[in-house]
């Protein structure tokens, strides 16, 4: 075969193959492109909050994690829209800490992936209790509440919950924080018009999930017990350093409970309200180097 024949026929041979590429359907190639597109999408975060707040108190770090493309859902706790200047729904009398975990619960269950739960104080205990259940992708604890069986008493929170005291009684309706409570147990850091912003819009809390959390010893129904052996998501403990409400001290436990799949970071510049506090960025920038690594 001559050289001028053997070019004509590999040139023919190649342009038979190009041919055959640039005919294949397109939704084949899309299904031979899906795993990978797949691979590269980020998972969906769900963000709880604490007592006496709302979903409110998530606007930095969702507008941060949404800019960098992650989906972020921040539910509101049932009966958590209300602001002090009006009365507080009577049903919250009834509310427990397991019907806040079914509020989180609901969100999950609706999506298509396991999410990563970032639960913020009494979040937090929503969050590790969800994590036991399977339904977490990972967990991210910030200045978490306590699960039964760490204890949750110290000084410093003993005094938060007498200058939150409006009077004697007051465990038979809604909770209602003051403003010399609030700024003393999580809003000290603050500057202090911040303080008087961020203030306006707590709101009521119910005395029964204050009462499982701050005294599960005498909880027969052991509502805020998880079981640790379940929670094999990577989880990450963080805490203010300057925590009056959950001090390192307690953070640690909880960070301890789940040894075999925790992982423990200390803010020095913060204390309980970490997430809303001068600075919080950081603290977003660990979290989302955190969620890169073990996600």
């Amino acid at each position: 075969m001559s050289k001028a024949i053997f070019n004509v026929v590999v040139s023919f041979i190649f342009c038979l193959i190009i041919l055959g590429v640039v005919s294949i359907p397109a939704d084949v190639l899309a299904q031979k492109a899906g795993p990978t597109i797949k691979k590269l999408e980020k998972p969906v975060i769900v963000m709880v909050h604490g007592m006496f707040v709302g979903s409110w108190c998530w606007d930095s770090y969702r507008n941060y994690f949404e800019q960098r493309g992650y989906r972020v859902i921040t539910p509101t706790l049932r009966y958590h829209d209300r602001p002090l200047s009006s009365p507080p729904n009577p049903m919250m009398m009834e509310a427990g800490v397991l019907d806040y975990v079914a509020d989180v619960e609901k969100e999950i269950r609706a999506l298509d992936q396991k999410p990563i739960i970032i639960g913020h104080s009494m979040g937090g205990l929503i969050a590790q209790i969800i994590a036991s259940k399977g339904l977490a992708k990972s967990t991210v604890l910030i200045a978490p509440a306590v699960p039964r069986g760490i204890n949750p008493i110290t000084w410093t929170g003993i005094k938060s919950f007498w200058m939150n005291r409006q009077r004697f009684g007051h465990w038979r309706e809604p909770l209602r924080p003051t403003f010399e409570g609030a700024v003393y147990s999580s809003l000290y850091l603050l500057p202090p018009d911040e303080q008087k912003k961020v203030f306006e819009k707590f709101t009521y809390e119910s005395p029964k999930a204050a009462w499982e959390i701050s005294f599960w010893y005498f909880d027969r129904q052991k509502v805020t017990y998880v079981d640790e052996s379940k929670v094999t998501c990577p989880v990450l403990t963080i805490v203010g350093a300057q925590d009056r409400l959950t001090p390192p001290a307690i953070t640690r436990k909880i960070n301890d409970k789940y040894k075999d799949v925790s992982s423990y970071r200390e803010f020095e510049r913060h204390s309980h309200f970490i997430i809303v506090e001068p600075g919080w960025e950081e603290v977003a920038k660990f979290i989302e180097a955190w969620i890169v690594e073990h996600n």
